[in-house]
């Protein structure tokens, strides 16, 4: 028996448990195998999800030791997440559940800023490789709602993941369709990116904008969404307001560019799409009715997995 397996072994004995999250933690990289001894080991995925209970923020503030543990734990998930072989097992057991708490909570502090980006790495971690059933498994979870609340209001490190969770389902056509199903979802997801576009206009981050931007590319690809964007769009990403941010970062300015070029060309065909009405507040025959975009917290409700 080598050390690794011995090391997963120890996760069922409550005394060496500790030291054996730690010791994985550090090998995850290295073992390649690691994610199918985790989920194929007796009993050893419950243990972990044990763990994450322990951890759920139920009203008492996390302790450093305990949030490190914690995360532990997330690095082991992220592992299993990762791998080919484990990853849509992961999801169809419908571990992401579990992981939403540490989204959801409101508490601030490292411990849980911590917990929130380890936890949004395994989310990451299993949109990586576009596999499609992954995607239309998330799609009925509460993983898209939470991660639009952080990019409003997160900091910049998990904004960044967050925005990159979000990139990943759109570029899956059934992403794409389910952000653009309804006009309470396209509206609510542009109204959180030109957010972020305003903030970054006081606080540039190239990092997150290139995400942003990748996200208004991609929406374009449906027509209904074209239409409005082709009003909406914030002047900032226009007007050459990133050009300084953006003069380093080519790859990033040619995705700029290709979106400016599709908000200004004529639809599929050579026919142009249709203008909105301006009398129907610039929506027309996109979405009629619709609200326009901007900040809209209520609205988060366009995404819970009811509404699937």
């Amino acid at each position: 028996m080598n050390l690794e397996e011995q090391l997963v072994l120890d996760l069922a004995d409550p005394e060496l448990r500790g030291n054996a999250l730690v010791e994985l933690s550090k090998k995850r990289e290295t073992f390649q195998d690691l994610a199918v001894l985790l989920w194929c080991s007796y009993g050893t995925m419950a243990v972990l999800l044990q763990e994450l209970l322990a951890a759920y923020p139920y009203g008492a503030p996390l302790s450093s030791s305990a949030s490190n543990r914690a995360c532990n734990v997330l690095a082991l998930l992220q592992t299993v997440a990762s791998h080919q072989e484990t990853r849509i097992q992961f999801v169809r057991a419908h571990f992401p559940a579990y992981l939403e708490p540490f989204l959801s909570c409101a508490y601030q502090g490292t411990a849980f800023e911590s917990l929130r980006l380890t936890t949004l790495g395994v989310l990451g971690a299993l949109v990586k490789d576009d596999d499609a059933e992954v995607i239309i498994l998330l799609l009925q979870s509460e993983v898209i709602a939470l991660c639009l609340k952080i990019m409003e209001m997160g900091n910049e490190t998990p904004k960044m993941v967050a925005t990159y969770i979000i990139q990943k389902i759109m570029l899956n056509d059934a992403g794409l369709t389910f952000f653009c199903a309804t006009a309470d979802r396209f509206f609510n997801v542009a109204s959180v990116l030109a957010t972020m576009v305003h903030a970054l206009v006081e606080k540039p981050s190239t990092k997150v904008l290139k995400l942003v931007i990748r996200c208004y590319l991609r929406l374009t690809y449906n027509n209904k969404a074209l239409v409005v964007l082709r009003l909406t769009i914030p002047e900032a990403l226009k007007d050459g307001t990133f050009d300084n941010c953006l003069r380093d970062d080519h790859a990033t300015v040619q995705c700029l560019q290709q979106l400016l070029h599709r908000l200004n060309d004529d639809g599929p065909g050579g026919a142009p799409l249709p203008v909105p009405d301006p009398a129907a507040g610039g929506r027309g025959s996109a979405w009629q009715g619709a609200p326009p975009p901007g900040p809209s917290a209520a609205g988060r409700g366009a995404f819970l997995p009811e509404q699937v």
